[in-house]
């Protein structure tokens, strides 16, 4: 209800006074609700009996469709803003297009082998998923490191705590440094903002992620310390150096990077045309059984996708609100962003809230609402695309990105490496149990970042 609340807020405010800036009037307050039970939905279902009638694609696909009906409608027919529509398809394409590519090319490297699960070992697992998650992809890291870390710790009994730090780091805290790294930021550059500007979130990623790491390193020391002698040496009996299968996929994957970073937006759907070329060439030239050994299903990319035509088409209300009349959320600071937007994606999906919050700091700027001189604003690729100051996108990108490793819900990767660990017999936790380790040993990282990067501006 506090996310209803947060989403409505413009709205109500609309109600008694005028829209600014906007060349549509936006629609009724009303129509945000779409948009929010689409949200709820994600959030909610899993955990409910009908678990397993949403676990079925087709049935996330029907209802997001179903409740996209009334704000296409309106945009359509009632209120015509066919502009708006025609950017929303769009991007909903360029960015299935980006994560499918990326899933898929990613799925055609294996690695094999069974190293010792050493602390030491570990730690090097996830520096590495982590500084390679910004370049493949939150979803391709996770998907290709966790069967080598669960192979590697097969034997080791206390194993939870690694899977955990696992999902922090690699499947969203790492994602911060480039627009392929995670969803949001993705979102992002094709709202304009600059191939390059997110390596700018470096300080951040580097305090949080060392920060965790060194705590992982002591933490995976003391349950290694508990593990029996009879595990350790069926441990180091079943060492097996790792080797690396599909190599030719690295070029893929580079390929579909530079498509991204070097493309020009004025291109289109040319860009998005070379990266499936990229996924085409990845088929061609890669080995039938690495997809295989690395049990590929299209099971998850379709999820996404047919989670998120139902997520940006009931958002389209939401955002034209934002957009007229931000500022009356009373979100005017930093630190503010920061937390709202982390806090929502937490429990939302970390895209389409800092779509949210994007808007919000646009048209809190259209407004006047947010006054910062023009050396402090981040100068957008898009034509016509209002300016949002460095510090406020650097709070909301952090929000989303970071906070998206609260929940299992936070983050697509997050459910995906949660059940592939249950796969494989590791027992973890529930939603709430995953969440005291989150609210233990992130919220104190966040605090931080809070302290040191967002207050006094």
């Amino acid at each position: 209800m506090a996310a209803l609340g947060v989403l409505l807020a413009p709205g109500l405010a609309l109600a008694s006074g005028d829209a600014h800036g906007a060349h549509h009037a936006p629609p009724p307050v009303w129509t945000t609700v779409f948009f929010v039970v689409m949200l709820l939905s994600i959030a909610i279902l899993p955990l409910t009996p009908l678990e397993h009638w949403w676990h079925k694609n087709r049935n996330k696909l029907l209802l997001g469709l179903a409740l996209a009906i009334y704000p296409v409608l309106h945009i359509t027919v009632i209120e015509p803003d066919l502009v708006q529509l025609e950017h929303t398809v769009v991007e909903y394409a360029q960015f299935i297009i980006l994560l499918g590519t990326l899933f898929f090319v990613s799925g055609g490297i294996y690695l094999t082998g069974d190293l010792k699960a050493t602390p030491g070992t570990n730690l090097k697992f996830l520096v590495f998923g982590t500084l390679i998650a910004s370049i493949v992809g939150t979803t391709g890291a996770s998907m290709l490191l966790i069967r080598p870390v669960l192979r590697t710790n097969h034997e080791r009994k206390y194993k939870v705590h690694v899977v955990i730090f696992f999902i922090f780091l690699v499947s969203n805290i790492g994602g911060s440094l480039l627009p392929i790294g995670d969803p949001p930021l993705f979102l992002g550059y094709l709202r304009g903002v600059p191939f390059t500007w997110t390596l700018g979130l470096w300080k951040e990623m580097a305090t949080v992620a060392g920060l965790l790491l060194v705590v992982f390193f002591f933490l995976d020391r003391h349950f290694y310390n508990k593990e029996s002698l009879k595990d350790r040496q069926e441990d180091a009996a079943t060492v097996e150096p790792l080797r690396v299968e599909g190599k030719i996929n690295v070029l893929w994957l580079a390929g579909i990077v530079v498509c991204v970073a070097l493309t020009p937006q004025e291109w289109g759907l040319l860009r998005e045309a070379m990266m499936v070329g990229c996924a085409v060439g990845s088929q061609l030239t890669s080995a039938k059984d690495v997809r295989e050994k690395n049990a590929f299903t299209w099971f998850p990319i379709l999820e996404v996708a047919a989670l998120f035509i139902g997520i940006f088409l009931t958002m389209i209300p939401a955002l034209m609100i934002l957009k007229a009349q931000g500022g009356s959320l009373g979100v005017d600071s930093p630190a503010k962003f920061f937390w709202f937007t982390g806090v929502l994606s937490s429990f939302l999906d970390n895209a389409p809230t800092y779509l949210v919050f994007f808007s919000t700091a646009q048209g809190m700027v259209e407004s006047g609402a947010l006054a910062y001189p023009a050396d402090q604003m981040v100068h957008m690729t898009v034509q016509g695309a209002t300016e949002v100051p460095h510090i406020i996108l650097q709070a909301i990108s952090v929000g989303a990105v970071f906070m998206g490793a609260n929940t299992y819900i936070g983050n697509g990767p997050n459910f995906m490496v949660k059940a592939i660990a249950e796969e494989q017999r590791v027992e973890m936790p529930g939603f709430f149990g995953y969440m005291k380790w989150s609210i233990l040993l992130l919220i104190p990282c966040f605090g931080l970042v809070t302290v040191l990067f967002f207050l006094g501006h």
